[in-house]
């Protein structure tokens, strides 16, 4: 397989930029996805790297929201920067996650992003790269 990889910043709006004061920089807080793997970084906060297989679901969450930046508790994390823009990973077998320098659990994956149709779409082909040339149509 190929080793190119499709990144997806993570979605940051209104005040919630001055999250960059505790070091929490938009430019360094992303989700990449690559033939093989999900990688989730927020900076310092959150890192986890999951095989793409182990992603059973990827969907739209409109649910409500507690809080910015990293939450969780119990294989169920929240990773945003914004309100809006979330998606759904539902992780099986579970993963391990960095939280600081601690290792948690990974079941469930709530994530705001920029572009949150091409994380689904990334997560849920069998190729994540985009096609840079399309083919023509009929």
């Amino acid at each position: 397989m190929t080793s190119a990889a499709v990144r997806f910043p993570i979605r940051f709006t209104g005040a919630n930029r001055a999250m960059a004061v505790l070091g929490i920089l938009p430019s360094r807080c992303f989700v990449e996805v690559t033939p093989d793997s999900l990688r989730v970084q927020m900076t310092w906060a959150f890192s986890a790297t999951v095989p793409r297989p182990a992603v059973r679901s990827a969907a739209p969450d409109d649910g409500r929201v507690m809080g910015w930046g990293v939450h969780g508790w119990r294989g169920s994390w929240l990773v945003n920067g914004s309100s809006s823009g979330l998606v759904r990973l539902e992780i099986d077998p579970p993963g391990v996650a960095r939280l600081l320098l601690w290792p948690v659990r990974l079941r469930v994956l709530r994530v705001a992003v920029d572009d949150r149709d091409g994380l689904i779409g990334a997560v849920t082909s069998a190729d994540p790269t985009p096609e840079v040339n399309p083919p023509p149509g009929p």
